[in-house]
């Protein structure tokens, strides 16, 4: 029998036969040819060769020559014979099942913040494009500022992109491309257990967090603590800003214990002035004070650094006596001392000499 005879027809013919063509959304795998600026070339074998925008390697994905890569085919051809190929998609695709485990298990996992908005921190997870919002901050990072401050909120915020940060899959969805991250909830356990060594009356240290209008934040290793503006210091505190700043380490005592929270006191650390200097005072004495509020029921006096008493509107004569007509602020003048409750930390005055009953 005579040999057929194969023409060079026949063996392209074969081979087409035997090399897989590409398919749009497949995916292949590769080794990385070479790396530049704006693109990568992918080594495909038999398959060609793969060409990878900047923008489809992934925010937290880098490159070099010889690794091994998994991408998804974009394109199969452009115009100078690569296939265009996205590997942030293929791992993408793989990350939601990754996010789904994670989720189910909530196994603490290591993230690494790409951007900030004033909302909180943008973050890519196995390919997957995720959100961890302010409020899922702990306290160690979260930024304690006035509210009207957002500038000084997305400057606090900044300082956390390319931080490794521990945290727990809040809520995933897929379908909705929802991915939410939480610090919170990857402290939990650390913190209820921190919670539990603690006792109302112990000394903290801590760091200071946010200095606000009406107190100071502080984290104290882990937990946020809030001394508030009345217990900052014995002497009346107009701004807290003048007592600390955000970053000093300071001393506290704890008074009160809330779910999430300590509230804690800067000024029963140190002996209270008032019982000291009220005791040169006694009902029936004359003494000379300063004028340092005036509301509509009386007027506050100071008589000494630590102590204030006030002359209540009734001391002034008949009713309906306006307080801003009979004093001005800041004046000096001269009072009698009518009751001391030192329970209560009052002191009562009356203006001029007391009458004589």
């Amino acid at each position: 029998m005579a040999n057929a005879t194969i023409t060079m027809d026949d063996l392209l013919a074969q081979a087409g036969d035997n090399v897989k063509q590409l398919t749009a959304g497949e995916v292949v795998h590769g080794t990385v040819l070479s790396v530049k600026k704006h693109e990568v070339l992918i080594d495909l074998g038999p398959l060609g060769v793969g060409l990878v925008p900047r923008r489809e390697v992934g925010f937290s994905k880098t490159c070099a020559v010889g690794d091994e890569v998994t991408a998804s085919v974009i394109d199969t051809e452009l115009d100078n014979g690569y296939s265009l190929l996205s590997l942030r998609k293929a791992a993408k695709d793989r990350g939601w099942d990754e996010v789904a485990e994670k989720l189910e298990s909530g196994e603490i996992i290591t993230i690494t913040p790409y951007d900030a908005n004033r909302g909180g921190l943008l973050v890519e997870y196995e390919g997957v494009r995720g959100f961890l919002p302010v409020s899922q901050l702990s306290a160690e990072h979260y930024p304690r500022v006035g509210s009207s401050d957002k500038d000084e909120i997305l400057q606090r915020l900044n300082a956390l992109v390319n931080v490794e940060m521990r945290v727990r899959v809040l809520d995933a969805d897929r379908k909705a491309n929802k991915l939410i991250f939480s610090e919170k909830e990857a402290i939990k356990e650390g913190l209820a257990e921190r919670f539990k060594q603690l006792s109302i009356g112990d000394t903290v240290r801590g760091v200071v967090t946010g200095v606000v209008d009406f107190g100071v934040f502080v984290n104290v290793e882990g937990i946020e603590g809030l001394v508030h503006i009345s217990e900052i210091s014995w002497e009346r505190v107009s701004s807290p800003s003048d007592y600390v700043k955000v970053g000093e380490t300071i001393e506290a005592k704890i008074i009160a214990i809330d779910k999430d929270r300590l509230s804690l006191s800067m000024k029963q650390l140190t002996p209270d002035p008032w019982l000291k200097e009220v005791e040169q005072f006694k009902s029936g004495d004359q003494v000379e004070g300063t004028v340092t509020r005036i509301t509509p029921f009386g007027a506050f006096v100071q008589l000494s650094p630590a102590v204030e008493a006030l002359v209540h509107v009734s001391e002034l004569g008949g009713d309906g006596t306006d307080p801003e007509k009979v004093f001005t602020l800041n004046e000096r003048k001269n009072f009698t001392v009518l009751d001391i409750d030192k329970e209560s930390r009052k002191i009562s005055l009356t203006l001029g000499e007391a009458k004589k009953k």
